[in-house]
């Protein structure tokens, strides 16, 4: 009788658990920019409270649209709209769920020091000089670069893009602060610079980087049906753009690592967390 029992116990052991293992692993991917980090990790942590088993995947940011909509990825908290990535979306809406933002007041757009006597994107036009006839942006393909090449085409401006990625565009920024030099920069908000170094943003009569965007949350087909607490968690994970640039300027600091930045965020934020996670 026990060695019936004990064959009978492994028999189903081995049916059931991995569907039941299958059913706790969420994978959330993002692109690393400095605010999906914050957020990713932020989700991550809270999930894991839950008792889910979470693998955070960082891709380009096509890929990750791409990711989300075959479902090789459940989720991302990590999709800027309506301008920045509104070509992925515009492709893949139909293959995906769109659940709505995490972040609003979100912005992008080009940012100068403060103290810079550029105000304008149009003051490019007679003082390109001024910032080396350069715009410093990031990887080539993103969504604020191609805003960027339109913007300089709408304002006929004699400057040159270049591309590189968020870190050698935030060490450009640095050494020009350090040297009170000139500076013109792809940026976005949320993004720790804006806590870390006193910057404005031109303005854009133009509108060549429309309003204010968010960032909103995929989800990837059948979510709501397959795991549908991920689904409800994911629907009220929300964060403001003043906490996120606070935990990615912490997460600038030497020997800092995202998923303690991410714990000592949710220890501070008790309430909001629980308020998720109900």
């Amino acid at each position: 009788m026990r060695a019936t029992t004990l064959g009978a116990l492994f028999c189903l052991a081995l049916t059931q658990t991995p569907a039941d293992a299958a059913s706790k692993q969420v994978r959330i991917a993002y692109v690393e920019w400095a605010d999906a980090v914050v957020a990713t990790n932020i989700l991550k942590l809270a999930l894991e409270e839950k008792g889910y088993e979470v693998k955070t995947i960082p891709l380009a940011a096509a890929a990750m649209w791409q990711a989300v909509a075959t479902g090789d990825a459940d989720a991302s908290v990590a999709a800027w709209l309506p301008v920045t990535q509104a070509a992925y979306y515009e492709k893949l809406k139909n293959r995906l769920e769109l659940l709505g933002p995490n972040v609003t007041g979100a912005k992008i757009g080009w940012a100068v020091p403060a103290s810079s006597s550029l105000n304008s994107i149009e003051d490019l036009k007679t003082k390109s000089a001024d910032v080396g006839g350069q715009v410093i942006g990031i990887d080539p393909g993103a969504g604020i670069m191609k805003s960027s090449e339109a913007a300089i085409k709408a304002y006929d401006l004699p400057v040159k893009l270049v591309d590189g990625s968020d870190a050698t565009m935030t060490s450009a920024l640095k050494d020009a602060v350090r040297q009170k030099k000139d500076i013109v920069v792809t940026a976005w908000t949320p993004h720790w610079m804006f806590a870390r170094y006193e910057l404005k943003y031109l303005a854009d009569p133009k509108k060549a980087f429309g309003d204010d965007e968010s960032v909103n949350t995929l989800a990837r087909k059948g979510l709501k049906d397959d795991m549908p607490e991920v689904y409800a968690i994911l629907k009220k994970f929300k964060l403001s753009v003043s906490e996120e640039e606070a935990v990615m300027a912490e997460n600038e600091e030497k020997g800092a690592k995202p998923a303690e930045t991410a714990a000592k965020w949710i220890a501070k934020n008790r309430s909001t967390v629980d308020g998720w996670l109900k």
